[in-house]
């Protein structure tokens, strides 16, 4: 398979959570994730084995939580992850990211590699920057 021609996004960061579920419901509204999935433990509703939440854009995002059993997988922190999304609307995600309470921790700004985009951490420490920088 040719994978130079796949229209699908190559590249799905997969990050661990201590609360996934308080996680879900900060990405989705303060940052406009949409929520696809997510599979708990069936005797613990609050493991999440594994989730994916899809990013407007395109891409999106796996996780699970982290502790969820002796695995490589299972026992990453949580709060290491440093990701770039592309947006069309900065102004308005920077908006929304404030109103949710998001820490910024770069102001919106214009790049002078031609990007306007501001960064964000998220309540477990990862860090989410967001701009219109787009590889050609």
């Amino acid at each position: 398979m040719d994978t130079t021609t796949n229209t699908q996004p190559g590249i799905w960061p997969c990050l661990a959570f201590t609360d996934a579920r308080a996680m879900i419901e900060f990405l989705t509204t303060a940052f406009g994730f949409e929520e696809v999935a997510v599979f708990a433990r069936e005797d613990d509703a609050t493991i999440v084995e594994h989730g994916e939440l899809r990013w407007p854009g395109g891409g999106g995002i796996m996780f699970g939580s982290t502790g969820r059993d002796d695995s490589p997988f299972g026992t990453r922190p949580p709060g290491v992850a440093n990701l770039y999304l592309v947006t069309d609307t900065p102004d308005a995600l920077y908006d929304r990211a404030k109103s949710a309470g998001a820490t910024i921790i770069r102001e919106l700004r214009d790049e002078d590699y031609g990007s306007r985009g501001f960064s964000a951490a998220d309540p477990e420490g990862n860090l989410w920057s967001f701009g219109t920088y787009r590889v050609a």
